[in-house]
């Protein structure tokens, strides 16, 4: 067996970014930016009032100083004319600054009757101006590579870009391998379960950016596995799910070999998730979970999303690990990195009392991993552990 970190070195080295597209903006949210974007323009492109106002010259702006209002500067329509002494503008949030002015009066600070306004402030240390090129100038880069946000789109919008490059969306082929397996919405018969697994990778590895498609299931029999492999043709990565232990039913590495897998490894130091298998096969990566529902979706937040990162443009990384600290005492923990399914409130963790690989209702009603190292010693409260935020 492998540790976990020598078992995401491998994938990570075995793990290569997809090709890239051109995406139109407004299916660029999510997407992973693939590279450097240049502002076309400067923003904003001339001195800009930030409040509803009079634009004039500071130096007269004098304690009950009187100007002339010689007319209006509106965004989208600004005035074209220049304030000369004892003139003023009335300017609107957004509207440029007039050549002559440096500054704007707010227009609660100012009387006004007909043409005429009155200052009723001295104060003009604050200009009320945003200057030209205030957010970013012409050239200023947005960097990459970078998942794109809502604010990233709005500054690329704003950087006059309509269409991105982007990373494309991992295929991932989902398979879940076994006799006893039927689909969601099927009767099963005596000796058969309901196939989740696939459901909720397929669900997690979408969150993450990727496409991931649920592929038949594949019999415990080479002629089906066979056929099934086939239908993978295309996918960045292959996700078995099943199959990958030691038992007399358990084909999928041999199978996989015979079509041309080069093995990086197989088990991994871990609880749950222990038979995991992963290589290279033809063009795809390929991983096999464990089939108990639990371990394959624990192995899809410690293996699964950091590959996923590497396969999207990203840097990588593994799954961030985060701090708290303890409810309730533990005891000290075996030869395996556990992974117990936890709850997390203010800061305080606590594992669930069953961790048993095969309990989803204990899965879904957790929100964290709690991570104990190996021969990890008993636990008091107060101690301070990490854990993944599920």
């Amino acid at each position: 067996m492998i540790s976990v970190q020598d078992a995401l070195d491998q994938l990570f080295a075995l793990a290569r970014p997809v090709t890239t597209e051109l995406c139109p903006l407004t299916e660029a949210a999510g997407r992973v930016l693939a590279a450097p974007i240049a502002a076309k323009l400067t923003q904003p492109p001339f001195a800009a009032s930030s409040m509803d106002g009079y634009a004039l010259n500071s130096v007269e702006a004098d304690l009950h100083a009187q100007f002339v209002v010689i007319g209006e500067s509106a965004a989208g329509h600004g005035f074209e004319g220049r304030v000369g002494a004892g003139q003023a503008v009335r300017i609107f949030t957004g509207a440029p600054v007039p050549e002559g002015a440096d500054c704007v009066v707010i227009q609660e600070e100012v009387e006004r009757r007909g043409k005429l306004i009155t200052l009723l402030t001295e104060d003009t240390t604050k200009s009320n101006i945003r200057p030209a090129g205030q957010d970013f100038g012409l050239g200023d880069e947005m960097s990459a590579p970078r998942r794109l946000t809502p604010s990233d789109i709005a500054l690329a919008a704003s950087m006059n870009h309509p269409e991105l490059c982007v990373f494309k969306r991992p295929v991932v082929a989902l398979v879940s391998t076994g006799d006893e397996l039927v689909q969601p919405g099927e009767t099963p018969a005596e000796g058969q379960i309901i196939a989740s697994n696939t459901y909720g990778l397929k669900a997690l590895l979408e969150a993450h950016g990727a496409e991931a498609r649920i592929l038949p299931i594949a019999r415990d029999n080479r002629a089906s596995l066979e056929t099934v492999f086939a239908l993978c043709d295309g996918a960045d990565l292959i996700v078995t799910i099943g199959g990958a232990s030691v038992g007399d039913h358990d084909i999928v590495a041999d199978v996989a070999a015979g079509l041309g897998l080069q093995q990086s490894f197989y088990k991994v130091a871990m609880r749950p998730g222990k038979p995991l298998m992963a290589g290279q096969m033809g063009a795809a990566l390929m991983i096999g979970l464990p089939g108990n529902p639990v371990s394959a979706l624990v192995c899809g937040h410690v293996f699964l999303l950091p590959v996923l990162r590497v396969m999207s443009g990203l840097t990588a990384a593994p799954a961030e690990r985060l701090t708290a600290t303890l409810s309730a005492p533990l005891p000290a923990n075996g030869p395996r990195e556990h992974y117990m399914r936890a709850t997390v409130t203010q800061g305080q963790i606590s594992a669930e009392t069953r961790q048993d690989s095969a309990l989803l209702s204990v899965l879904a009603a957790a929100n964290a991993l709690l991570i104990r190292p190996p021969h990890d010693g008993a636990r008091a409260p107060g101690d301070t552990v990490e854990y993944i935020s599920l």
